[in-house]
């Protein structure tokens, strides 16, 4: 496996990542894939999917190898009423995030990734608000030991780089930008 310096981070990944957000099948199937994965020596997990099944299932699946993980835990995806929410709401994004901590037997992600940021305006509110004066809290604690940032929008990237305050940023390609 090769491996590369993720963002400023000074953090070592592997490559290829582990994104199981759609993996719904049983806690023993999911330890079985994270287990190859491992040791083929993936060392990268991205847990969007608020599903409290997925990230149960996730917990037991790391069970005796979470120092192996670098995790990156989503800010702002929520589970309400059995459906994923994407918020900007504290009083939705702390309990979240705080039941993500909780399902994966974790104390702390090493990527506290600022979910789905998809315009510049919102990228500004979050920035200036409550939002991130959460992210920022949590850094500060040691539950985040890195800020991250996901987008589909090279603006909004563009404009986390310049803050100077996001260390790394994951940028997925939307198929509609294939037709411009």
């Amino acid at each position: 496996m090769r491996y590369r310096e993720l963002g400023r981070t000074g953090l070592r990944v592997s490559e290829i990542a582990f994104g199981p957000e759609w993996m719904k099948g049983t806690p023993e199937e999911t330890r079985e894939i994270a287990e190859t994965l491992r040791q083929a020596g993936v060392n990268y997990l991205d847990c969007w999917m608020s599903d409290p099944h997925i990230r149960s299932n996730l917990g037991f699946a790391m069970a005796g190898h979470t120092d192996e993980w670098i995790v990156q835990g989503h800010i702002g995806s929520c589970w309400v009423d059995g459906q994923y929410q994407r918020s900007r709401d504290r009083a939705l994004v702390q309990p979240a995030f705080e039941k993500q901590l909780e399902l994966l037997g974790v104390d702390h992600v090493e990527i506290g990734m600022m979910h789905y940021i998809d315009s510049v305006d919102e990228f500004e509110a979050c920035m200036e608000g409550p939002f991130f004066a959460y992210v920022q809290e949590l850094l500060q604690a040691g539950t985040i030991r890195h800020v991250g940032l996901s987008t589909h929008n090279p603006e909004v990237a563009l404009a986390a780089v310049r803050t100077g305050k996001v260390e790394v940023i994951m940028f997925s390609i939307n198929p509609a930008f294939d037709m411009l």
